[in-house]
């Protein structure tokens, strides 16, 4: 029967650095002992452990991979273990007539290496229904890398679909489902794909015998009978099964026998055997037929026992699971000797033909390499198609492949060189939401012994900003490329140039530029680039929060994070930042804001980050009030539920609410998604299609959700005074079971109002549509919004300017000025002097010369320009226009259309007298 696999104990690294190691020194002494000699070349702030040759084509192992092959850049690779290491590819495919690249992640495996072994995780403590992140398990197993398993139900119990073998130990056996496939790797090394199938005998002390159906299954339908697995059917449960239903929902009333020791200690007839399974025995669970035969066969005191085995079920042999260090299942069959295989299941309920992360598993020809492949879909990836992750394999040489689960599920961890433990390798597709705890893993273990020191290597970040104060630290890796202990090694820091400065705690970054950073002791040496972060390197700075309430004593977080124009978004820790403060007294300490006085008449106020130079988007704040909207005590309209695709079916109602809700009413939404295909959305429309009026220019949207843990999304749905749709995401995922209150930004959404609330609703989106449950029940209460108090500084001067192309001068209310500079007509599109607007209408322009970077503040709205570039920032979000800013005869002119319609201000053309009319 299954028993918890021990903790192997193997801890794990880290990154950077080229290495040269001389004579003469204590860390000399302990390399020339090992009577080795190395040479370790710096790529990107990584030790790689092979030269990589510019970023040529891979070649794939037959003519049909070649295509695939010359979209395949090897960017570099990095020793994880001895017999493991992690390389990291480009992966160029065409979509829609165009290139696109994708970052993938390989780890490959010598199956022939004696300190290398490959095994399933499962969940917390080796136990099944117990999910667990694959960083969680990897730490919790001794694990040097590790990526997602097998699929499985998340409304379920979180149980593998398929088989998972440890050290010739069923842990759970294959489900009946067509086209499933499971890696293995047999106990001389070799490793197999196929499709299984499960045979099993229990055996009585009165020699009978009965059909074993399987072990440590969840409850769910056959295929391709379309049954319920547990009806008439015996199973085995033992220790490896954590929790006490067994399962649940399954549509069946147990029989239930306790063995212990080969021996029947207990029989509960139509009933289970309450508690878990004890860890010296396991527990036959049986119904219909199968309950019959323990009725007839079986009683406390007499012997039984089991025998099982595996069975291909492409060749019909069967393997004995005592040969095999491990077995993981997955999905469909990709690759199938070096070439794209046909799918062996339908991939429309794992989302097949969209772009998103996946992760995979597959071998070489000469079956002495494993590949442990992920496709990242984040900010710097887009994810693959299951076609295009066949182009990938067969490139990078896999013989045989197939899939594992993917979607918000892939993730991978490695262990960095001379690191202790495994670590995200990528950003989930999930992002800020992090790992998803997930049923099972596929782990990279090494059981190398200690060996003797080979290299060392600086640990730290490499890159940091001015002001900000980085560790550093030594650390070293052993002939098994596992970490060794270096503290008995005292080492001196320094820096080639002043870009830094040493500190007792690690490098402070002084001003913008790379240096080398270098730690010394003796004769030996390491070094790392590091590069101290600048305004230039910027492309955006903005704070967590856009919109806070303008009076004395208001604190708030201001998180700043930065778009570096090299496409990564990170945090600029709080002592990088500083910020000038307009129509109040603040300060900014740790991150937060607090506000110790305003000025007077002062109905708008901001605080403007900036770094190096480089101007961020200021935070608006003004005086608001918070109103609840609807509490559902007392509606006096209509509230109905809709389902889009039609066969999506629910119930929407207020009811008194449960628990710490019991004294109040709430809106209670059900939904069953089952029916259809594609996208599904389960509505509470609210008074019918007409929708309920919100506040005018609410900055913040706050509500009470009671989550159901089914990762599905929570939205609201506005209509704008032109009656533009306008969706606000609550939760995504909903990961949480219990009341929560969620807060979402409006200002993010560009509202034009009036608006109303039309609906909440719960979203079940098509892509990773197999992650997500389909059945459920939310609830809402109280619904807050967050708006400027009355008359709160919207009364900004009302007035009429006339503006004529080619004329250094305009009207305002029937008055003549003059202008600097004319109105242009450039591509159709009038170019004016902002600040002309801004001084007749209200509100100030900013200019930042480095950047090239007009900010403009108007109130709540703050409007963000760059010459030359298309994108532009309202209130801190991106969004494009046709049109950008130009500088004429030193003169920088912006898009009147553009910019006097996001600050509300009317705009009418006649072409006729090439005039132009301004209106507030």
């Amino acid at each position: 029967m299954v028993v918890r696999r021990e903790e192997t104990g193997r801890n794990q690294a880290e990154t950077d650095v080229n290495v040269v190691v001389r004579q003469n020194s204590k860390l000399a002494h302990l390399v020339a002992k090992s009577g080795k000699r190395i040479a370790l070349v710096t790529l990107a702030g990584l030790i790689w452990i092979q030269p990589v040759i510019g970023v040529g084509p891979i070649a794939g192992p037959a003519l049909t991979a070649e295509a695939a092959a010359s979209q395949t850049v090897k960017l570099g690779e990095e020793m994880i273990t001895s017999g493991a290491k992690l390389v990291k590819y480009e992966y160029t495919v065409t979509r829609s007539g165009k290139p696109v690249k994708v970052l993938a992640d390989v780890i490959e495996v010598d199956l022939t290496n004696p300190y290398v072994q490959l095994d399933v995780m499962t969940g917390k403590g080796g136990q099944v229904t117990t999910r667990q992140s694959v960083e969680g398990m990897a730490k919790e197993t001794g694990a040097v890398a590790g990526v997602n398993g097998d699929f499985f139900a998340t409304g379920g119990q979180g149980v593998a679909m398929g088989p998972a073998v440890t050290k010739g130990t069923v842990v759970t056996s294959p489900a009946q489902l067509q086209g499933m496939y499971a890696f293995a790797v047999r106990n001389d090394g070799t490793p197999l794909i196929d499709r299984f199938g499960f045979n099993g005998t229990v055996f009585a002390e009165d020699g009978s015998t009965f059909p074993l159906t399987g072990i440590n299954q969840e409850s769910y339908m056959t295929e391709p009978d379309k049954a319920y697995s547990h009806i008439n059917n015996m199973f085995i449960y033992t220790s490896a099964w954590k929790a006490v239903e067994r399962p649940a929902a399954s549509a069946t009333t147990p029989t239930e026998v306790l063995v212990q020791g080969g021996v029947v200690t207990q029989i509960s007839i139509k009933a289970a055997i309450p508690g878990p399974v004890p860890a010296d025995g396991f527990i036959l669970r049986a119904h219909g037929t199968a309950a019959d035969y323990v009725a007839s066969h079986l009683q406390v005191g007499q012997r039984v026992d089991a025998t099982y085995e595996l069975r291909s079920l492409t060749d019909g042999q069967t393997i004995n699971p005592a040969d095999l260090k491990m077995m993981i299942g997955g999905h469909t069959l990709l690759v199938d000797q070096g070439q794209a295989s046909a799918f062996t299941r339908s991939i429309t309920s794992i989302s097949g033909s969209s772009a998103v992360a996946r992760t995979a598993v597959g071998y070489s020809k000469d079956g002495k390499t494993a590949y442990i492949i992920t496709a990242e879909k984040n900010s710097n990836s887009t994810g693959l198609t299951l076609k295009e992750m066949q182009g990938f394999m067969t490139g990078i040489g896999v013989w045989k492949g197939m899939n594992l689960d993917g979607g918000g599920s892939t993730t991978m961890v490695t262990r960095p060189l001379a690191e202790t433990s495994a670590q995200l390798t990528f950003t989930t597709s999930n992002g800020s939401a992090g790992q998803r705890a997930v049923a099972n893993g596929l782990g990279v273990f090494t059981t190398a012994p200690q060996g003797t020191l080979l290299g060392l290597k600086v640990s730290g970040a490499s890159t940091l900003f001015i002001g900000q104060t980085v560790p550093y630290a030594l650390k070293g890796y052993d002939t098994y490329y596992n970490p060794i202990d270096t503290s008995g090694i005292q080492a001196s820091w320094q820096a080639s140039n002043g870009n830094v400065v040493w500190t007792d705690s690690g490098f402070k970054g002084v001003k913008a530029g790379t240096t080398k950073i270098t730690a010394s002791s003796g004769q030996a040496k390491t070094s790392m680039d590091v590069k101290v972060l600048g305004g230039t390197d910027l492309e955006s700075l903005t704070a967590g929060t856009t919109f806070a309430s303008l009076q004395a004593g208001t604190s708030v977080t201001v998180a700043v994070s930065a778009k570096l124009k090299d496409g990564r978004t990170v945090d600029v820790p709080a002592e990088s930042v500083k910020w000038t403060f307009s129509g109040m007294k603040a300060s900014v300490q740790g991150g937060v804001l607090t506000v110790q006085s305003v000025n007077n008449g002062t109905k708008f106020a901001y605080a403007t980050p900036s770094y190096d130079g480089f101007t961020g988007t200021p935070v608006v704040l003004s005086a608001s009030t918070e109103t609840i909207w609807e509490s559902f005590e007392n509606i006096a309209y209509p509230i109905s539920f809709t389902g889009l695709p039609a066969e999506a079916t629910g119930t929407v109602s207020v009811v008194q609410g449960e628990g710490e809700r019991a004294n109040s009413k709430v809106l209670k939404l059900n939904y069953d998604l089952t029916g259809g295909s594609g996208s599904k959305f389960a509505y509470a429309q609210i008074n019918g299609t007409r929708g309920k009026a919100i506040p005018d220019n609410a900055t913040t949207l706050t509500i009470d959700v009671l989550g159901d843990a089914s990762l599905n999304w929570v939205r609201a749905e506005l209509s704008d005074a032109d009656g533009k749709p306008v969706y606000i995401d609550l939760a995504r995922p909903m990961d949480f079971t219990g009341w929560k209150t969620l807060t979402a930004d409006l200002t993010a959404s560009n509202i034009k109002f009036p608006a109303k609330l039309k609906r909440l609703y719960v979203v079940n989106v098509e892509e990773g549509q197999d992650e997500r449950a389909l059945t459920g029940s939310v609830s809402f209460d109280n619904v807050r919004f967050t708006a400027p108090a009355a008359g709160g500084g919207t009364d900004f001067p009302s007035a009429t300017a006339v503006m004529v192309l080619g004329q250094k001068s305009m009207t305002v209310n029937g008055k003549k000025q003059n202008l600097e500079v004319a109105p242009l007509l450039k591509d159709n599109t009038t170019y004016v002097p902002i600040k002309y607007v801004l001084d007749v209408f209200g509100g100030n322009a900013a200019w930042n010369g480095a950047a090239k970077k007009i900010t403009v503040t108007r109130g709540a709205t703050i409007l963000e320009l760059t010459v030359g570039q298309k994108t532009f920032l309202l209130n801190g979000v991106s969004s494009k226009a046709e049109v950008s800013p130009i500088i004429v005869g030193g003169r920088t002119l912006v898009p009147l259309r553009l910019v006097s319609e996001q600050l509300g201000i009317g705009v009418n053309w006649e072409k006729k007298t090439k005039s132009i009319t301004l209106e507030s």
